[in-house]
């Protein structure tokens, strides 16, 4: 497993300064909005069955990136390490998908329902209040383990590189699944409108599609160029790609909603707090859990980990597709974007300075 993820791997110059990054497009594409706003509104305009094209083709190239990288022949290894696999699902698809909707409700639909007025036509032309708008798309984040990032996080982390792979894997062909029906149900008791064909079929193309050109294009590559210049040059020269493409998807996005930034800035931080809560829950049950497991530190921090952080560009993704790129549920995905960064800094910091918790002998 040592060639899994690359010795010398570090936070590229993008992934290091993402928030700093996605605040920038904020910035620029509320001002882009109020400048020149029928630019993105001619934009989404190019759509087939209310998927907007632009939008669809800046999508794919934030999610192929992050399948290319993925070696699914390791998946059929994971038998030897059950219990880190077994706590992984468990928490990902038993735990965090109720407890995210749970937190979101608690604080968006009690505790911040006064601040959060208003209502919006979704696209169908269904009006919901926007307070379920924003907690529909923490459930479209809750539902989407992280499967990009996260190899970096391990990393940094000190874990083991081959078992985040490995969860990294089966979270993928998982998602397939699972993500469109818990999705669909949870979105259903929000009481938010269900097009569960869109739903399907945003999955299709946004997990589906990627997942089956990623995993041909690496054979194709590799045994071509071989593994080492697929690892150092191919993935070296895509990973920005799949920022870029992130970036100039946040742009669009705010350059509709930038008129409710200005006027209610506070939106941002109050979506915030539930998702800053519900990440640090998640973590902190996580790694209890592999405490009482006795798994071993390594095995332990990984699987805390990609439980606490969240497969943004999926969330991004579907809630666009579902309910508009102007949707306070786009808007609640981006908050999540603009977060993980230095949220999951912080824990890769509480794992490096809790190893002793754990047996050193492993």
């Amino acid at each position: 497993m040592g060639r899994v993820v690359h010795e010398e791997r570090r936070l590229s110059f993008f992934e290091r300064y993402l928030t700093i990054w996605v605040t920038g497009c904020i910035a620029l594409g509320i001002l882009l909005g109020r400048l020149f706003p029928e630019i993105a509104l001619t934009l989404d305009r190019f759509s087939v069955y209310q998927v907007s094209i632009p939008i669809a083709i800046c999508l794919f190239f934030m999610m192929y990136p992050i399948m290319v990288k993925i070696d699914f022949a390791e998946v059929v290894k994971a038998g030897r390490t059950p219990k880190p696999v077994a706590l992984t699902l468990f928490i990902n698809w038993c735990i965090k998908p109720f407890s995210m909707f749970a937190v979101a409700f608690l604080f968006l639909g009690v505790f911040f329902k006064n601040w959060l007025p208003g209502f919006e036509i979704v696209k169908g032309g269904t009006e919901v209040e926007l307070y379920r708008s924003y907690i529909s798309g923490c459930i479209l984040l809750g539902v989407a383990p992280c499967t990009a990032m996260v190899l970096i996080w391990g990393h940094l982390s000190k874990a083991n590189d081959g078992h985040t792979l490995v969860m990294v894997a089966i979270n993928s062909l998982t998602m397939l699944l699972l993500y469109a029906p818990l999705g669909g149900w949870l979105l259903g008791i929000n009481k938010m409108p269900i097009p569960w064909q869109t739903i399907v079929l945003s999955v299709a193309i946004y997990v589906g599609l990627p997942l089956i050109l990623g995993y041909h294009s690496r054979k194709m590559v590799i045994a071509k160029k071989g593994f080492k210049w697929f690892e150092e040059k191919f993935i070296h020269y895509l990973t920005p790609v799949s920022i870029i493409a992130l970036l100039f998807t946040l742009m669009l996005l705010f350059s509709f909603k930038g008129e409710l930034i200005i006027k209610q800035p506070q939106v941002i931080f109050l979506i915030a707090i539930p998702l800053f809560i519900q990440t640090c829950f998640i973590f902190g049950l996580a790694y209890i859990m592999a405490k009482w497991l006795k798994l071993s530190y390594r095995d332990a921090a990984p699987s805390a980990l990609i439980g606490a952080s969240n497969h943004f560009e999926v969330a991004i993704a579907t809630s666009t597709v579902l309910f508009g790129l102007s949707s306070g549920a786009s808007l609640a995905a981006v908050v999540g974007v603009l977060i993980e960064v230095p949220v999951m800094l912080m824990l890769v910091r509480v794992c490096l300075r809790t190893r002793h918790f754990f047996d050193r002998g492993h």
